[in-house]
C-alpha cells in the first residue's frame, strides 16, 4: 500500500517546464466532501487551486474566501474549456451521478484525476472510465483517504506478514447513524422553489428532470435516491473494500447475493445484508473467498467474531479478517486489533511511515509514478464490485453471476441493461450515457 510505486507510462503534465513551477488544480465541487479534498491537495507547497466549480453559490462564496485567485464557473465543461492547458489535474467531489461525466472528460482533456468514492454510479461507467484512465497515461486516485492511514496500512502488513495465516472469511459490519435519509421521501410531481443560490438544472446534470424538493436532495440527502447516489453500500462500502482489496490483492468478483432487504421504488433501502465471492489469492486458504456485507443494524456472524479484550463494547463499524492463525479486529478509522489476544504480543503489531492520501497524489502527478489507489489497475475494479453489491440489493434472493472479461452478467442477462444509464439531453458524454 506503498503511496506511490514504480514509474507510470505516461509522463508528468506541467503547466510550466521549471522545476519550481507550480502544480494548478481545478475543483469540481467545492462543498462539504469536495472542499476537503480540495483544501487538503492544497497543503501541497507546490499547489495552485486556480479554478473553482460548484452549482451552490452560497458554498462557492466560502471557496473564493479561501481561494481569491480562482476563477469560478458553475458548469464543469465550461471550467475545463477555459481554463484549457493552464490547469494539470482536477479534484472532483460532487454527488456519486456525476462523478464519471466530469471525471471521463477531464481524463481526455489530458488531467491528472483525483476522484471521491464511488468512483462511480453505474457499472460500465466504472469500466470506461478505467479504460479512459489508462489511455489518457495520467496519474489517478480514487478519494479513500483512509487506504493511506497508519491503521489500513498497518492492517495490510500484518496480513501480508502472515500475522493470521492465510485468510478464510471476511466480515463487514456498518451501522453508520442514517442521518444521510431525507427528511422528504416523498416523490411530488410540483416541487418547492428551487434557492435562488442553487443552479438545480446543474446539479441534475445526466440525471432525468426531477422537482427540487427541500430537504430531499441537496445539500446531503442525495445518496439514498437511485438516481444521484448509490446508497450505503456504495458510499461506506468503498471504504472497507478499499481495506480488503489492499489487504488480499483481490480483483473482479465472481458473485454477489442479497440476503436482507430489497430496495423497489426510487430509493435505497435502509440496511442490506450481501455476500459477495471473489477469486482467491496467495493470501487467501481457498480459491475463492467470500466477503459478508451488513448495514444499518442488519445482523452479522457476531459467533465468529472474537472481541478484543481492551475493547469494552463491540465496533459499530469494522472489518474483520478471519484467518488460520487468528484473525485481525478492524473498527473503521481506527487501530486493527490481533485477536485472540492471548496468541500475540506487541511484536506482532508492524510498525508503518505516515503517508499523506491527498499531497501524495500530487507527488505522484509530479514524478510521474502511479498513485496509491491508481483507477484502472485497481480503484476501478473495486468499484465494479462494490456497484454489483448495489445492483444485487435491487434483485434480492439469487446468485447474480458477474464474467469479468465479458462485463457482463451470465445467469440474469435481463439486468445487464441495468449495467449503465442513459443521460439526459444536453449532458452526454461518448462512451458514457
Amino acid at each position: 500500500m506503498a503511496a506511490a510505486a514504480a514509474p507510470f507510462a505516461g509522463p508528468a503534465i506541467l503547466s510550466a517546464k521549471s522545476p519550481n513551477s507550480f502544480f494548478h488544480v481545478a475543483a469540481m465541487g467545492v462543498g462539504g466532501m469536495a472542499g476537503n479534498t480540495m483544501r487538503s491537495v492544497a497543503q501541497h507547497d507546490k499547489v495552485k487551486v486556480v479554478g473553482l466549480c460548484d452549482v451552490d453559490s452560497k458554498t462557492m462564496e466560502i471557496a473564493q474566501h479561501d481561494f481569491p485567485d480562482a476563477k469560478a464557473f458553475v458548469d464543469y465543461r465550461e471550467m475545463l474549456t477555459a481554463l484549457g492547458d493552464t490547469v494539470d489535474a482536477v479534484t472532483i467531489g460532487t454527488p456519486d451521478h456525476m462523478h464519471a461525466p466530469m471525471a471521463v472528460t477531464s481524463l481526455r482533456a489530458g488531467k491528472h484525476v483525483y476522484l471521491q468514492k464511488p468512483l462511480t454510479h453505474h457499472v460500465m461507467e466504472a469500466r470506461v472510465l478505467g479504460q479512459e484512465a489508462a489511455k489518457a497515461g495520467v496519474i489517478t486516485q480514487m478519494g479513500t483517504q483512509l487506504h493511506s492511514s497508519i491503521e489500513s496500512r498497518m492492517t495490510a502488513e500484518m496480513i501480508q506478514s502472515g500475522k493470521i495465516g492465510r485468510i478464510k472469511e471476511v466480515l463487514c459490519w456498518e451501522n453508520k447513524p442514517s442521518s444521510w435519509w431525507p427528511k422528504d421521501t416523498t416523490r411530488r410531481q410540483v416541487g418547492d422553489p428551487v434557492p435562488a443560490t442553487l443552479d438545480w438544472d446543474r446539479w441534475l446534470g445526466v440525471a432525468d428532470v426531477v422537482p427540487y424538493q427541500e430537504g430531499a436532495y441537496h445539500p446531503k440527502q442525495w445518496r439514498a435516491w437511485v438516481d444521484f447516489g448509490v446508497g450505503m453500500m456504495g458510499d461506506m462500502g468503498c471504504h472497507y473494500f478499499d481495506l480488503v482489496f489492499a489487504c488480499l490483492k483481490l480483483g473482479s468478483l465472481n458473485r454477489v447475493r442479497s440476503l436482507g432487504e430489497i430496495s423497489t421504488g426510487p430509493l435505497y433501502a435502509k440496511s442490506r445484508h450481501l455476500e459477495l465471492e471473489f477469486p482467491g489469492s496467495d493470501l487467501t486458504v481457498d480459491d475463492t473467498v467470500k466477503i459478508t456485507w451488513t448495514d444499518g443494524d442488519a445482523p452479522y456472524a457476531k459467533d465468529k467474531v472474537i472481541q478484543p479484550a481492551a475493547l469494552k463494547k463491540e465496533a459499530g463499524s469494522c472489518v474483520y479478517f478471519i484467518g488460520e492463525k487468528g484473525a485481525i479486529y478492524k473498527p473503521h478509522n481506527q487501530r486493527p486489533w490481533l485477536v485472540p489476544d492471548a496468541n500475540f504480543t506487541r511484536d506482532d503489531y508492524l510498525t508503518v511511515p505516515p503517508a499523506n492520501h491527498y499531497t501524495d497524489w500530487v507527488d505522484a502527478c509530479m514524478a510521474g509514478q502511479k498513485a496509491a489507489t491508481d483507477l484502472p489497475s485497481y480503484a476501478c475494479p473495486l468499484t465494479e464490485a462494490v456497484l454489483l453489491g448495489v445492483l444485487a440489493e435491487r434483485h434480492g434472493g439469487d446468485w447474480i453471476e458477474w464474467d469479468a472479461a465479458a462485463a457482463q452478467i451470465t445467469n440474469k442477462p435481463e439486468l445487464n441493461a441495468e449495467l449503465t444509464r442513459k443521460y439526459r439531453d444536453g449532458w452526454q458524454v461518448e462512451g458514457l450515457g
